[in-house]
């Protein structure tokens, strides 16, 4: 059995537009930390997404447009190196869900912006979304017949919701987004996590948001401590693998000044990962 979490990245999914959001540069920052403190990770190069892909989920035009840098990215440019990256961090999400189901337990996209993406539009940091490409091109593929996509970022995934609804594809997909209002309660949160991972019994596979930005501390956040969004990790994991659920997680959301915090946060999920699959407390 495989004793590592395997991580798909590449330097090719990193760029730096111009904007408040680190997200664009968090793959390589979270690495290199993982890497320093001996967590215990295999870095693997993710298959970039293809065009066709990206369309599965996406109007073609926009797709088209956004490529060749005639449509504005989620981060509102036209960057020739932001669009190079899109394939790349798409491909991470769609690597991470296969390593998951081949392993029939976990895997690592260390990517972001991806839910506020929807048929035809971009907006809020995101620009294509790799959660409903990893899980039509998984379907397309014949390699599941239904995900669940956990989404815990802070923020209601508009762009998730738009695409389930313009493609019709509720069968195909469980969709839980917190920030369309649970309860800000923590203990009450927290309690219905186990709830909610059953009501994905169903699934093939789960595609898990684990926002930094829930944090009480971040400026687009603000109802979760340090402790609380460990304890959340910890439950979904602990969860997943009792339940046989394959999941596949990515980094979402985080704002906090300074950026060391956020990457606190990203390190104790992938604590919580290591702890639940492997007994690992590094």
């Amino acid at each position: 059995m495989n004793e590592t979490i395997p991580v798909f990245y590449d330097a090719r999914q990193v760029s730096q537009p111009v904007s408040f959001s680190p997200s664009a540069a968090k793959p390589r920052r979270v690495v290199e930390r993982w890497q320093a403190r001996w967590f215990p990770i295999d870095i693997v190069v993710p298959q970039p997404l293809t065009e066709a892909q990206l369309r599965l989920a996406h109007d073609a035009a926009y797709v088209d447009g956004v490529l060749n840098c005639r449509i504005a990215n989620g981060f509102g440019g036209k960057d020739p190196a932001v669009a190079a990256s899109l394939l790349w961090t798409t491909g991470s999400m769609l690597s991470a869900a296969r390593g998951a189901l081949a392993s029939g337990r976990v895997a690592v996209s260390p990517t972001s912006g991806f839910h506020h993406a929807g048929h035809a539009w971009g907006r809020g940091f995101c620009t294509f979304n790799g959660l409903m490409t990893t899980v039509l091109s998984l379907v397309a593929s014949g390699e599941v017949r239904k995900v669940a996509i956990l989404d815990c970022d802070e923020h209601f995934g508009d762009g998730t919701e738009d695409i389930i609804n313009t493609l019709d594809a509720r069968h195909l997909v469980r969709h839980v987004t917190v920030g369309a209002g649970y309860s800000r309660d923590p203990d009450r949160f927290l309690d219905a996590l186990p709830g909610i991972i059953e009501s994905f019994l169903d699934c093939d596979l789960i595609l898990y948001q684990a926002g930094a930005d829930p944090h009480v501390a971040d400026p687009l956040g603000g109802w979760l401590t340090t402790d609380q969004l460990f304890e959340r990790d910890y439950r979904v994991f602990t969860c997943a693998r009792r339940h046989g659920i394959p999941i596949a997680w990515n980094l979402a959301g985080g704002y906090q000044d300074p950026f060391e915090e956020v990457l606190r946060i990203h390190d104790n999920t992938m604590r919580a990962c290591a702890a639940v699959f492997f007994g690992d407390s590094t």
